[in-house]
């Protein structure tokens, strides 16, 4: 047992005795760097401060409550549900986003799509409307 212990780590005081490539030192060092770089990976991968995995973006503007049916829906039928896009039978992405169970149900990949501005395709969507879209779905995506 003792024997298998000096091999992981590679030393017996001075002596080398698993490995020709590394001395003990340059092991350790190595080990060292690898739980390092474990823990910033675990400790960088967390939820953000609400407890959800919704991604947050710094330069949006969510100035008072917005509604989905003043302030959400309105950009979804005349910007998104076109045909080609997520009207009715669509297949591209999430499918169709005509309703507010299915804009609801498809909101952290339309977050996403939208702060990212890899949505809509053939047009941009203002500020005012990317702040309205992922202001609404950071305060819950409420049916309001």
């Amino acid at each position: 047992m003792q024997a298998a212990f000096e091999r992981l780590f590679c030393c017996r005081g001075n002596h080398y005795v698993y490995s020709t490539v590394y001395n003990c030192k340059q092991l350790m060092k190595k080990n060292l760097l690898i739980v390092a770089f474990c823990f910033a990976v675990f400790t960088g991968c967390s939820k953000s401060d609400d407890g959800t995995n919704t991604p947050t973006t710094n330069n949006t503007n969510c100035t008072g409550t917005k509604s989905f049916s003043s302030d959400v829906s309105p950009i979804f039928q005349s910007v998104c549900s076109n045909a080609g896009c997520h009207n009715t039978g669509s297949t591209n992405g999430p499918g169709p986003l005509t309703t507010y169970q299915q804009i609801f149900n498809a909101r952290t990949s339309i977050h996403s799509a939208v702060s990212s501005g890899t949505m809509p395709k053939n047009t941009t969507l203002s500020s005012t409307q990317k702040d309205a879209i992922i202001c609404w779905i950071n305060s819950g995506a409420p049916n309001n």
